[in-house]
């Protein structure tokens, strides 16, 4: 009986398997770390790291959309806000608002970049950005929002700050009080 052509066949099969396997390992690592680029051009400010009321100012880079987003909270709960100037309030997707603790109010038919919708008022208790709080703020819970969580942080929050951009830096800063 001969086993060496045997051994032979046995070490070809472990040999493709380890390659297909060094292959798939190779384009998991590659997905990570491409996936990492990715996540950082979108939203360059994720790791933001600001504690409420501890400083008097906030840097912001755009992303490669020429957004501005950032982390924060509503009601306790971690969001990411995306910065919109022309957002008279700020706007949440519809799906978020019992996650984040806010009742849905009156309905309301707003008039949005696609066009109008109908959307439910609430009230969120307080909202932080960065350094920022506000309490007691106006938004709206979006239906036509739910295809992600981003929340548009519209201008009744925005107006309580004031801008200045350096490139591709926008710094917030809380007005002085009146």
């Amino acid at each position: 009986m001969n086993t060496s052509g045997h051994d032979e066949n046995t070490a070809r099969r472990m040999g493709r398997g380890m390659a297909w396997l060094a292959a798939l390992s190779l384009l998991g690592l590659l997905w990570l770390f491409f996936e990492g680029i990715e996540t950082r051009r979108d939203n360059p400010n994720r790791k933001l790291a600001t504690v409420p009321g501890g400083a008097t100012e906030l840097a912001l880079k755009r992303n490669r959309a020429g957004h501005y987003i950032a982390p924060g909270t509503i009601n306790g709960q971690p969001v990411t806000f995306m910065l919109d100037t022309g957002a008279t309030q700020v706007a949440l997707p519809a799906r978020l608002g019992a996650s984040l603790g806010l009742s849905a109010g009156p309905a309301v038919r707003i008039s949005t970049a696609n066009g109008y919708v109908e959307a439910r008022l609430t009230v969120i208790d307080e909202l932080g950005l960065g350094p920022f709080v506000a309490r007691q703020v106006q938004a709206s819970l979006n239906p036509g929002m739910d295809h992600d969580d981003t929340i548009l942080l519209g201008m009744n929050v925005l107006k309580r700050l004031t801008f200045t951009q350096d490139g591709d830096t926008l710094i917030l800063r809380a007005l002085p009080p009146q």
